[in-house]
């Protein structure tokens, strides 16, 4: 049986918040991230730049490396979750892999690309979820200078 729309977002959403929890676990930057066709999760990823040293593992980016190759036609279906507004990096690789919709946990303590994307077409929805907020609130008053490396900033 398959929920409505809002409640499939939802469902889906925590589950980008549970990579967002589990990548502050591991020390890094708290963006989790879902790719998913209905209600099936094709991958998940999380913003691992400092576990592995990466200069381009967002959570959008490194979901789209776990669902490894697919079809034009698959990612035509998807949804990207993410816990946080697509940086330019991020909202590229959703436009290059031609991905319709994307759902943004919140876009309060960051507002990245959306207005490209909705620009070329992508459905962006904001959930403004409270629960995102906070987990970034407190990454970015407690580890400022890694957020600010994150995001370009000097």
């Amino acid at each position: 049986m398959t929920d409505g729309p809002a409640a499939r977002d939802h469902r889906l959403m925590k589950v980008a918040i549970d990579q967002a929890r589990l990548g502050a676990e591991e020390g890094g930057v708290p963006i989790g991230a879902a790719l998913a066709v209905a209600d099936e999760v094709l991958a998940v990823g999380r913003n691992r730049r400092v576990q592995l040293g990466s200069a381009i593992r967002h959570g959008e980016t490194d979901a789209l490396e776990a669902a490894g190759r697919q079809p034009a036609s698959l990612y035509a279906r998807a949804t990207m979750y993410t816990t946080l507004s697509p940086c330019d990096m991020c909202a590229g690789a959703i436009l290059l892999y031609g991905i319709p919709r994307v759902v943004v946990g919140e876009n309060r303590t960051f507002l990245g690309a959306e207005d490209l994307l909705r620009s070329r077409g992508v459905q962006v929805v904001v959930a403004d979820s409270e629960e995102c907020v906070q987990l970034m609130e407190a990454f970015i008053r407690e580890h400022a200078a890694l957020w600010n490396e994150d995001i370009g900033v000097e």
